[in-house]
């Protein structure tokens, strides 16, 4: 593995690239960029992903999404969906000057919201050959569907008060514990799954801080990370998910995202048992995730 830095716009993503074994300079390699879901960073579960697919073959690299982790850009803590598509797109540009990369054969996947990210970027960006789609979640749709007109309204008063000299607003994603949940009546399955990889020793990493830059949520609610796919979505597309179905809607999501794209090669696949975080880093729903990825890459790249 390796640390590398490429542009957006005229701040710097900073990701890992991660190699085959045994790997050859002077060989051609295809290539998987791998987005990591909403407050997570690249050594995390994209970045688990990824140097398990470079175990298999491939080039991989997982990145810091804009404004979050290693990566530059403020303000800080800004999960703006347009600019996370256009990270994508970026990595892709680097990828193409690795001469070790076959240009022709460069793949997206992402996790949750990434997997999210990833779809939309796959929509315009036809460097992309191929998706893979893991616990994916279109984002704004759960946020659209929890008060969003009192969130737009909160968001305006904020902008408000921020041009006037006040100071930016950072919330948590999630609480920072289980006791905090459960204190707040918020004892939901995904919820709590979010809580024991992200702020526990399981998937705990420093640079995922739980910080949302608060005016965030008006780019999230009104983001659709699956817009037009059923005329621009023609790659071929494989979505993984759990049956075991909690309030992130990772499940419904992977069926709506199934039936709307226009790939001709398309397939959806259940992992039975699994919950939505049991794909982020359970070697059993992991594995099996990896089971379907990458003969479907190896098959489409």
């Amino acid at each position: 593995m390796r640390k590398v830095n490429f542009k957006n716009r005229d701040w710097d993503i900073i990701g890992n690239l991660h190699f085959p074994e045994n790997f050859d300079y002077k060989k051609k390699y295809p290539a998987i960029v791998c987005v990591h879901p909403g407050s997570s960073v690249k050594e995390q579960t994209a970045g688990l992903y990824a140097a398990q697919l470079a175990k298999n073959g491939f080039i991989a690299l997982a990145f810091d999404a804009s404004f979050q982790g290693d990566s530059g850009g403020k303000p800080r803590f800004l999960e703006d969906p347009a600019t996370r598509v256009e990270d994508i797109r970026c990595a892709i540009d680097y990828l193409t000057t690795l001469l070790f990369v076959d240009n022709d054969r460069i793949g997206a996947m992402g996790v949750c919201a990434g997997g999210g990210y990833a779809a939309n970027a796959s929509i315009s960006e036809k460097r992309i050959k191929a998706i893979v789609s893991v616990a994916g979640t279109n984002a704004s749709r759960a946020f659209r569907e929890a008060s969003p007109i009192e969130v737009l309204k909160a968001v305006a008063q904020q902008r408000t008060a921020e041009a006037g000299g006040s100071e930016k607003l950072i919330n948590n994603w999630i609480p920072d514990s289980a006791e905090d949940a459960k204190k707040s009546g918020l004892e939901e399955m995904d919820l709590l799954g979010a809580i024991d990889y992200y702020r526990t020793p399981r998937g705990q990493h420093p640079n995922s801080t739980n910080q949302l830059l608060f005016t965030s949520m008006s780019n999230l609610i009104m983001f659709d990370a699956f817009h037009l796919a059923e005329y621009f979505l023609t790659q071929p597309l494989l979505i993984i998910v759990g049956d075991k179905v909690g309030a992130f809607g990772s499940y419904r999501d992977g069926f709506e995202l199934y039936n709307k794209a226009a790939s001709a090669n398309k397939k959806i696949h259940v992992v039975k048992g699994a919950d939505h975080y049991d794909l982020y880093d359970k070697p059993n729903a992991t594995n099996e995730a990896l089971e379907q990825m990458v003969p479907f890459f190896l098959d489409n790249l």
